[in-house]
């Protein structure tokens, strides 16, 4: 039987990665959007470049949540971005009460699907969305998959290397207190602080620290969307096509790291289960208090959520 995606939210990123699924011959694709002939144009105009794709993939499109019928995997971009200036914890609020909606038609729709959470603030909101969908579906963000990309590009950048060549992973939350693991990195096995400066690799760090918000304020107008596209049709594969792929994921802890029910970016084994594997990593001491400061800003991002589900009353 044919593989189906859903796509919730049909902007930039949804649109970009419902075209890598397509044209790779992933699964089918439906776009669901709150404007629903966008939603249905640009599904009909991904299914028009499939003889030239040669695939035999086709896309639906529309604004009724029906689409995600039989979906195997649901993907959420669906919420506010940021503007210029803005953090993802300013888009907290609004993006819970969407987010509740698109769980709503997720849970009549698409029980026992596996759902990719994408919109920000990421961290708070996979954990929203798994309270919303508790019992029906597994919850998990795409976040690392995309900073470990922005990691490794800037990786290679510095030293002219092929990407292809660049093992580096970057774990804990999706902002500002993510942690790349420098210690880890390697470039064709050498490992990277043998080949750069202590300085300049605190600086690729930084970089990729804010890589998200260098591209807000270069766009003015949105945000990035083809590495995020991207980066979240890499996990669709591999839970698809059960690949077994070390992909940094957003999932919930239950004792790895010594910490439970917090949901954290950890390299997690993906496969047709989802996160089939959280694997555990040694981190070095500048690592261990960026992974605290990074758990600290989740448990504080889950508490205000916590707040805001309570003070608008939303019921589960």
């Amino acid at each position: 039987m044919s593989k189906k995606v859903g796509f919730v939210g049909a902007g930039f990123v949804g649109a970009e990665a419902a075209r890598q699924v397509m044209s790779e011959g992933i699964a089918n694709v439906a776009l669901v959007d709150i404007v629903g002939d966008m939603a249905k144009g640009k599904a009909l105009d991904l299914t028009e470049a499939a003889p030239i794709l040669k695939t035999a993939k086709s896309a639906i499109g529309g604004s009724d949540y029906k689409l995600l019928q039989d979906s195997d995997v649901v993907v959420v971009t669906a919420g506010i971005p940021r503007k210029p200036g803005m953090s993802r914890d300013d888009l907290l609020k609004t993006n819970i009460l969407i987010t509740k909606e698109v769980c709503n038609g997720i849970r009549k729709y698409a029980p026992g699907s596996i759902v990719i959470m994408v919109t920000n603030p990421l961290d708070a909101i996979v954990y929203v969305a798994q309270k919303f969908l508790e019992g029906t579906c597994k919850v998990i963000g795409m976040a690392g998959a995309l900073d470990s990309a922005r990691f490794r590009t800037f990786l290679s950048m510095e030293t002219g290397v092929s990407s292809d060549d660049i093992q580096a992973m970057v774990l804990g939350s999706h902002g500002d207190a993510m942690v790349p693991l420098v210690s880890s990195a390697s470039i064709s096995g050498i490992p990277a602080k043998e080949l750069i400066n202590e300085k300049r690799l605190d600086e690729i760090v930084e970089r990729t620290q804010k890589g998200g918000g260098e591209i807000v304020a270069l766009l003015k107008t949105g945000s990035a969307y083809y590495a995020p596209g991207i980066s979240v049709a890499s996990m669709v594969k591999a839970i698809i096509l059960d690949e077994n792929k070390i992909i940094p994921t957003c999932t919930q802890l239950n004792g790895e790291y010594g910490e439970s029910g917090v949901f954290m970016g950890v390299p997690a084994i993906l496969g047709t289960d989802g996160v089939k594997k959280i694997i555990e990593v040694s981190l070095s001491e500048k690592e261990k208090k960026l992974w605290e400061n990074s758990l600290n800003h989740v448990r504080e991002l889950m508490s205000v959520s916590d707040s805001i589900i309570k003070n608008e009353k939303i019921q589960f």
